[in-house]
């Protein structure tokens, strides 16, 4: 009788031990050039773009545009990807520059927290991003050339602690830098842009340091120029990381299309960093571009999220571009490109 309870006792430990190893939230490092999972194993972020989280709450109406419950996330994860996105507004998290208190502050920190656990919880890997920005007293409304140095590093200070402990997320440090050359790219300068005037311009040295100085060790996606899409200077500008874990990021269209030049860098790139492309699409509703691109990504072991995931007001293939028609799923024909290849990879 002992020792067949020694035997359940046993039994039930290793079940509940598998049990705990099946719903413990993913771990994401860099090793080398490649992210890892906690085995040291090769991960590729391969999965989309969930957008409005950025804008619904500076716009006033909300944390999400559309539904962010489990039964969608069991939707986006049906078409076998591994990784969101998820775009963030520093006005709304700082509860800044007259936002609302309903929408701002501590009310979008924990909406947005528990977004992340809800995706966590489905054995997603999550990106944040700085995806809008603005200098003073001015609402984030738009991609300035540059994050501004009134708010940025606050920003990631604040995120950064927040998600200390997090080894399921990883930092996208700035969406799309443009207009700038790769010196202030790194150390920030004096900017000028038609929405905000002049501003001072912070650098990824100076965004690495904010979130490092939070004792947060995830790793951190540095986008390239050019609205992300040039990358090629990024290994000579790139900062110091005393957690050695940056990550190159660029972003491709069809009409900002990442060809021969483009993807040579990249290549030479991913000998030394992990490279993720955060934002991937077609705005012409087809996917012969994207098809092209994620072949060759595949082979270089690149890493692609593709925009995005959302089908309000004005989204569709040629506006955005969205991967869906409605949130049950129905794919656009972009949207059907994507999807079918996720699940090809699947298999």
């Amino acid at each position: 009788m002992g020792r067949r309870l020694v035997l359940i006792l046993t039994l039930s430990a290793i079940t509940l031990a598998g049990a705990a190893s099946a719903t413990a939230a993913p771990w994401i490092g860099v090793r080398g050039n490649h992210l890892v999972n906690r085995q040291g194993e090769a991960v590729r972020l391969l999965g989309m773009n969930r957008s409005g989280t950025e804008y619904s709450c500076q716009q006033g109406y909300g944390f999400f545009d559309g539904p962010a419950d489990a039964a969608s996330i069991a939707l986006m994860k049906s078409w076998k990807i591994n990784a969101v996105r998820v775009p963030l507004n520093p006005t709304c998290w700082l509860g800044i520059n007259r936002i609302e208190a309903a929408l701002g502050g501590e009310s979008y920190r924990r909406a947005i927290h528990a977004w992340v656990q809800r995706l966590e919880a489905a054995g997603l890997y999550v990106i944040l991003d700085q995806h809008l920005a603005a200098p003073g007293a001015k609402q984030a409304t738009g991609i300035i050339p540059m994050a501004d140095a009134d708010h940025a590093a606050d920003f990631w200070r604040s995120v950064a602690s927040e998600f200390r402990a997090d080894r399921a997320v990883l930092f996208d440090l700035y969406n799309e830098p443009h207009d700038v050359g790769w010196r202030c790219w790194a150390r920030g300068c004096a900017e000028e842009w038609e929405t905000v005037g002049s501003y001072r311009a912070t650098g990824m040295a100076q965004l690495v340091a904010a979130v490092r100085a939070t004792g947060a060790r995830q790793p951190l996606l540095l986008g390239g120029i050019g609205w992300a899409r040039n990358l090629d200077r990024w290994l000579e500008f790139l900062p110091e990381d005393p957690a050695n874990a940056l990550v190159a990021s660029n972003h491709t269209y069809d009409f900002a299309a990442c060809l021969a030049i483009c993807r040579a860098d990249l290549a030479r790139i991913a000998k030394r960093h992990p490279v993720v492309t955060g934002e991937l699409g077609q705005g012409d509703c087809r996917h012969d571009y994207i098809d092209d691109y994620m072949r060759w990504a595949d082979r270089n072991r690149i890493s692609y999220l593709a925009w995005t995931w959302n089908a309000h007001g004005g989204w569709t293939c040629r506006s955005g571009p969205s991967l869906i028609r409605n949130f049950r799923g129905v794919p656009t024909q972009f949207g059907l490109g994507f999807r079918e290849h996720m699940r090809q990879l699947r298999r």
